[in-house]
């Protein structure tokens, strides 16, 4: 009986405790070779991880011919903190605050897509109720009717000129051997617009001579933010007429504002 007892498997009887495989390190030269899948958490700059940094390096480059069409090469740009778009709206306002010091090597494109939308909704809400104000003052029986082609053309001027004015811009800089980079001009651009916001909602008041002092002072901030920070991208190059033609166009941006969503 004693022998069969002691040929019973004991790993299967109660409180038995399996035995302790020992498991083999790897050598110090191993461990530097497996891969490292751990992210950097947070990140140093309020969460925002700039497009060239490792972290996103698997994305294409928005100024590559390839990642023009590509959504997944814009989705970077819109990895942003809403410290970082303030702070950046905040030096749109003041063009001394040194603009493209902060966007070179992380511009982003969330700031200009909101500015943009932003906008197309005061221009075309605030336009029909500045004209609103001024019909009723001149003719307080009359009739009044929303025009929502406002709607159409707020979103066709403001997007359309966010986007195919800096890519101009981008082309000819490309046609005169400077290194521009497109994705940058875009956000540049869309902060330049922020300053309309405000702006608006001065032109609702029903006077006219207040409205061009309003008009002019936006404009001449916007344009000159815009001057400054293409001067810099092209320190160093004889191409001032295309500089220039930038702050023309942009106060053009806003003559257009006042003559057609506040007159």
């Amino acid at each position: 009986m004693e022998e069969g007892y002691t040929s019973l498997p004991t790993s299967h009887l109660l409180g038995s405790v399996p035995a302790v495989i020992a498991e083999e390190k790897p050598s110090a030269g191993a461990s530097q070779s497996l891969p490292a899948n751990l992210q950097v958490f947070p990140p140093g700059n309020g969460g925002y991880i700039p497009p060239e940094s490792p972290l996103g390096g698997e994305e294409q480059a928005a100024n590559n011919w390839k990642g023009f069409c590509s959504l997944s090469s814009y989705t970077p740009y819109f990895n942003v903190d809403t410290d970082v778009v303030v702070d950046r709206i905040i030096s749109s306002v003041y063009p001394m605050d040194e603009f493209s010091r902060k966007i070179d090597g992380s511009p982003d494109l969330y700031g200009p897509v909101w500015i943009s939308a932003t906008l197309v909704f005061m221009l075309a809400a605030l336009g029909n109720y500045g004209t609103y104000l001024i019909r009723k003052r001149s003719e307080p029986n009359g009739d009044w009717e929303f025009d929502v082609s406002y709607v159409d053309w707020a979103a066709c001027v403001v997007f359309g000129y966010a986007v195919a004015v800096p890519a101009a811009f981008y082309f000819l800089l490309q046609y005169f051997g400077l290194n521009a980079n497109l994705v940058r001009l875009w956000c540049m651009w869309g902060y330049s617009l922020f300053v309309f916001i405000p702006a608006s909602l001065f032109l609702v008041v029903p006077s006219e001579i207040f409205r061009w002092i309003i008009i002019i002072l936006a404009g001449s901030a916007s344009s000159w933010f815009v001057y400054l920070n293409l001067k810099v991208s092209t320190e160093g190059s004889d191409t001032r007429p295309l500089v220039v033609s930038a702050l023309v166009l942009q106060f053009a941006l806003a003559l257009f504002i006042k003559i057609f969503f506040f007159s």
